[in-house]
């Protein structure tokens, strides 16, 4: 599992802005939303209540302080993850790719067995994603679906002419569904797959995958 989920990972990655939590939304065209993608609103009240539930877990955690202060660009981060979900959702359904119920649950008992037991499972996810516990299905939804992507349009992911493809694909998709975000987040970049200039502390980059750097939680 750890090998595929790095792979992933490494055409999943993101890169966020660093800015203060924000609590309003500046975007006269959209009040209230943090972005609009394909047509559908992301509410700053959404990104916040998915950070607040990180904060949450991360301050009952026995390393609290150390959590919180290596994960100042929350919002931001969950912001992103919104996003690029629709992003991966709108390239998935374009070439036909779904994720079942059973796939996730099998990548997460295979990351149970890795990491010894639910408890250390979810110390790692919160520790090295930003993910609460009640978020885990969601961030192995994609980190099933990315592979099942690049199988779909007949390429490894783990080489860099299978990363470029997918890259490509993704970026066709983000450009499609025509993404707005409020300008107090930043800009999302459809080729890199991007929200403004921060690089996600849980990410190994790998320059040589997708248009300019491997695809985007």
């Amino acid at each position: 599992m750890h090998r595929r989920r790095r792979t992933a990972l490494s055409v999943l990655a993101a890169t966020l802005v660093a800015a203060p939590l924000l609590s309003a939304c500046g975007n006269q065209a959209h009040p209230g939303a943090a972005a609009v993608v394909g047509g559908e609103r992301i509410e700053v009240s959404a990104v916040q209540a998915r950070a607040a539930q990180v904060r949450s877990a991360q301050e009952s955690s026995p390393q609290a302080a150390e959590l919180v202060n290596k994960s100042g660009q929350l919002s931001r981060a969950k912001l992103h993850g919104l996003i690029f979900g629709k992003v991966l959702d709108r390239a998935a359904e374009d070439a036909g790719v779904t994720v079942t119920r059973k796939e996730i649950q099998e990548m997460r008992r295979a990351g149970l067995a890795q990491q010894g037991g639910e408890k250390q499972f979810e110390a790692m996810m919160l520790q090295q994603r930003w993910v609460a516990p009640d978020q885990i299905d969601a961030d192995i939804r994609q980190e099933v679906q990315l592979p099942k992507l690049a199988r779909a349009l007949g390429v490894d992911l783990g080489t860099p002419a299978g990363q470029q493809a997918v890259g490509e694909a993704l970026a066709k998709a983000s450009k499609a569904l025509d993404i707005d975000v409020n300008p107090r987040f930043g800009t999302w970049d459809d080729q890199k797959m991007q929200l403004g200039d921060y690089r996600a502390p849980w990410i190994t980059q790998r320059t040589e995958a997708a248009p300019e750097q491997p695809a985007g939680a």
